[in-house]
């Protein structure tokens, strides 16, 4: 059965990752694109308040019925295409794919993630897809439609999304897809701050994330499977929805 299909993301519109999602999703059904028109990482599923939102028609490079680059967040572009942009509402949201991983703490301060969040706060089935920093697609282009058939035919859990994590590898170096991955506890992206001083005597911190390594997270979970080589897929529960 096709789906009606919104694609987001946190990147922005140019993204290549949300152009490769977009193109993957197009096999099973239309798709329409809303995201950012900057670079909106981190957001977490912040929305704007006070501020207006600008919205132009985009581009895009790839099949889709329409896409707009929306001047505000990740949630945002969910809110505004869900409740004006799109002509009928979606079968489900997909959000990615993102640069970097959404795996362990990290998944908390995620545009990506938070995104779909917001899709399924809507009552709409949702999904996260990402992918490592090093711009490698080679992994993520061979699973990718293997993934999107086999979870667009397998609904989420009661109040979750699917989270996937491609590593960022040779396909030749991948070691599959390790699935049902728990969430790692701890923060994939360690905080490290590099202290700059200014004439003033303030001083600014620059965030230089230390990466853990694989030995760092436990077996079964997300960042170990990432970071050993395997496609990780595991569900993101809404604390909202569940009550906790």
């Amino acid at each position: 059965m096709r789906k009606k299909i919104l694609i987001v993301n946190d990147d922005g519109i140019a993204s290549e990752g949300l152009r490769k999602l977009a193109e993957a999703a197009a096999r099973f059904g239309p798709v329409w694109v809303a995201a950012p028109t900057e670079q909106c990482s981190a957001m977490s599923q912040r929305i704007t308040v006070f501020d207006k939102i600008t919205v132009a028609p985009y581009p895009f490079p790839a099949p889709v019925e329409a896409a707009w680059a929306v001047g505000g967040t990740p949630a945002d572009c969910v809110k505004a295409a869900l409740n004006y942009l799109l002509p009928e509402r979606p079968d489900l949201v997909i959000s990615g794919i993102n640069n970097g991983y959404n795996t362990g703490f990290d998944i908390a301060y995620s545009g990506t993630v938070g995104a779909a969040m917001e899709a399924l706060m809507q009552g709409i089935p949702a999904m996260a897809f990402s992918n490592g920093y090093n711009g490698s697609f080679e992994t993520t282009d061979a699973y990718l439609p293997l993934l999107l058939e086999d979870l667009i035919q397998d609904p989420p859990p009661e109040n979750g999304i699917w989270n996937v994590n491609f590593p960022g590898i040779p396909l030749e170096e991948c070691q599959g897809i390790q699935r049902d991955c728990a969430i790692a506890p701890l923060q994939l992206y360690g905080d490290f701050f590099r202290r700059e001083e200014l004439e003033d005597g303030a001083f600014t911190l620059h965030n230089q994330a230390i990466l853990a390594v694989a030995k760092d997270a436990p077996e079964g979970t997300d960042v170990r499977a990432v970071l050993s080589g395997y496609v990780s897929v595991g569900t993101v529960r809404c604390s909202v929805l569940t009550g906790r």
